[in-house]
């Protein structure tokens, strides 16, 4: 039976609320929930070690005095750069480096995973075989490198998100598989998937729900929004998106229950533009998707379709 949890990726906080206390408060209280997904946006290695270290204390006595649990650590829209597969040697290694520090943040938050994108080819290397063979590898032998920090860190896993295009990686069924599979031949802790219901891109395999059905076994996250067939959308959970979306929360919970998975955290991933009419609704809508997703789930822990039936 697939345990599952409700949480919240904080890229909707990343410059609305950035104060730990305040994302933290409208979390628990006006959501309701007791997980979230921190992201580098918010919590950035980048930044100098003192700022760093108070904003990592910061942090810690948020979450407590709420009672949320990070769950994982995540790259954001700020940080969603080439990472492990930039043109430039120097810059590979500066992402290395990255997240190295990545994951020991993440240890000190008591995360049991860190993770982004697999990394991002230049439209150059993309165009040219040899090229994206050689990203390819390094970027594996990258990521088994850090499995190997996670290890020593004390993570449970690292997973890497399945993307849009072919330069992002993991843009087909097959690709996402591989990849996990290339890199899990030498890993010290296990690579997985973070799948997101609006990244069915490939023309042949744009039903989200076969990507749930055929990656959910090996997955341990699910980014959560409202979509459209074909796009990306990332709307709300509100009567207006659920009229023309087509994600059905308990269709996504037995289409990962029957993979077999053990254990599934679900993420809301909405995204708001920034738009003077738009920004009163933020919380609003956020506070109306976590309504609608309890419907379906009404706690977190093992899911039972014959109960909600």
């Amino acid at each position: 039976m697939t345990q599952f949890t409700l949480g919240i990726n904080l890229g909707f906080a990343t410059n609305r609320w950035p104060e730990p206390e305040v994302w933290a408060r409208l979390v628990a209280n006006d959501l309701g929930l007791r997980s979230v997904q921190l992201v580098a946006d918010l919590l950035n290695p980048f930044w100098p070690d003192d700022v760093l270290e108070r904003q990592i204390e910061r942090v810690l006595e948020a979450t407590q005095r709420y009672g949320l649990t990070i769950h994982s650590l995540m790259t954001s829209t700020y940080t969603r750069v080439n990472h492990l597969l930039y043109p430039h040697p120097e810059l590979r290694q500066a992402w290395l480096d990255w997240f190295h520090r990545f994951i020991d943040i993440g240890a000190r938050l008591g995360v049991e995973a860190v993770g982004s994108h697999f990394g991002i080819l230049s439209m150059t290397d993309q165009a040219d075989d040899a090229a994206r063979r050689e990203r390819l590898d390094k970027g594996v032998l990258s990521w088994q490198a850090l499995t190997r920090h996670a290890a020593d860190a004390g993570l449970r896993y690292l997973f890497y998100e399945t993307m849009s295009i072919p330069r992002e990686l993991g843009h087909t069924i097959d690709e996402a598989r591989q990849l996990w599979s290339w890199v899990n031949e030498d890993a010290a802790v296990p690579l997985m998937l973070c799948l997101d219901v609006g990244h069915a891109p490939h023309p042949a395999e744009r039903d989200p729900y076969l990507w749930l059905r055929e990656l959910g076994g090996i997955s341990r996250l699910v980014h959560l929004q409202q979509t459209e067939a074909g796009h990306s959308r990332h709307w709300p959970f509100t009567p207006e998106y659920n009229a023309t979306g087509i994600i059905d929360p308990r269709r996504v919970l037995a289409d990962l229950a029957g993979t077999g998975a053990k254990e599934i955290w679900l993420g809301f991933e909405i995204a708001h533009r920034e738009r003077f009419e738009v920004e009163p609704l933020v919380l609003p809508e956020l506070v109306e998707s976590v309504r609608y997703w309890r419907e379906a789930l009404p706690k977190d822990g093992p899911w039972q379709p014959e109960v909600i039936a």
